[in-house]
């Protein structure tokens, strides 16, 4: 009998849009011989199921909708969604107190890696490298000047808690500090301050395949702007190269790196890091993990090359999950 498969996108936030397109590639991708999928959209405005093309509430206390009298429940989620709730432990919270298994790392994880600051802090012990860094909270009375006396400039000023590189602002002057803040505060209630590292950018996936951990094919980042914001994402305004053009020294370091950051955090399923060379060390900017899956994004660029069709990566994060699940 097929596996009855709830692919989650959408969420709450800015990456609303592009968890869509993550979840419809994973939609596509689903042998549709092993699993009976449905698409379950997140929003602001309710949870819902796509059901013989109608849009059916999803009833949270059981992750389960009913159509025509019949109630319909998962054996599994495949978790797609970009930033909250599929990225903080929101959705695997709820997962858990109704026992049903989901693709991904535990909700636990979820909110540490959410963080970019407490990740940072979590990692610091285990020997990664990273660039300087200092949060500021909303509330907070924060002077321009002595936070640019121990960042430096240029630098970055992030949103703690997004993605897709929504509330990032590169900051070159003391003058645009504070409407820097600003623009990540429309984002979060707090703010990342972080040093600026001229390098080579790397992004790298890794994933739980064949019961092994695999470091995936780094790609080396291009923007055209200045830096990788959203528009050198999802918009084409930057080269993606794969393989990066990495020396053997600089690819060791960055698989060591990309493992070690993954396994220390606890990460499953799959995953991808950022890292800025500095000579041949590597220093960490963030995880993702629930990375973009979209055609253009990295993960599916890095496994086509390293000989991992998308619809067996799916399908071996799916029966995992079912494998490994510890709540039934």
């Amino acid at each position: 009998m097929k596996k009855r498969i709830a692919v989650v996108m959408g969420g709450t936030t800015s990456e609303h849009n592009i968890s869509l397109k993550s979840g419809a590639v994973v939609l596509k991708h689903l042998p549709k011989d092993i699993f009976d999928a449905t698409a379950v959209i997140v929003s602001k405005s309710g949870w819902f199921a796509q059901h013989h093309a109608q849009d059916i509430p999803i009833d949270q206390n059981t992750f389960s909708y009913s159509f025509e009298g019949e109630s319909h429940s998962f054996d599994a989620v495949f978790n797609a969604v970009h930033g909250a709730p599929g990225e903080n432990g929101e959705l695997q919270t709820l997962l858990e107190n109704v026992n049903i298994p989901y693709t991904g790392c535990s909700a636990k994880v979820a909110r540490l890696t959410y963080n970019k600051y407490d990740t940072l802090e979590f990692l610091a012990p285990h020997g990664i490298y990273m660039a300087k860094h200092q949060l500021l909270h909303e509330e907070d009375d924060w002077d321009v000047s002595k936070l640019i006396g121990k960042i430096g400039l240029p630098c970055f000023v992030k949103a703690n808690k997004a993605g897709s590189s929504y509330g990032v602002v590169k900051v070159h002057k003391v003058a645009d500090m504070e409407a820097a803040i600003k623009t990540a505060l429309k984002e979060d209630n707090q703010v990342l301050i972080e040093s600026f590292l001229d390098g080579t950018e790397a992004s790298i996936a890794v994933v739980e395949y064949q019961n092994k951990i695999v470091v995936l094919t780094p790609t080396e980042i291009i923007a055209n702007g200045d830096f990788f914001d959203y528009e050198a994402k999802y918009e084409g305004n930057s080269q993606e190269i794969t393989p990066a053009r990495l020396s053997e020294v600089q690819l060791q370091n960055i698989n060591v790196a990309a493992k070690k950051v993954f396994t220390a955090l606890g990460a499953k399923g799959l995953s991808r890091s950022d890292f800025i060379f500095q000579g041949d060390i590597p220093y960490f900017l963030e995880l993702n993990s629930v990375p973009g899956l979209t055609e253009e994004s990295l993960l599916p660029q890095q496994a086509r090359h390293g000989g991992i069709a998308l619809s067996d990566l799916f399908t071996d994060m799916l029966h995992n999950c079912l494998k490994n699940n510890t709540f039934k």
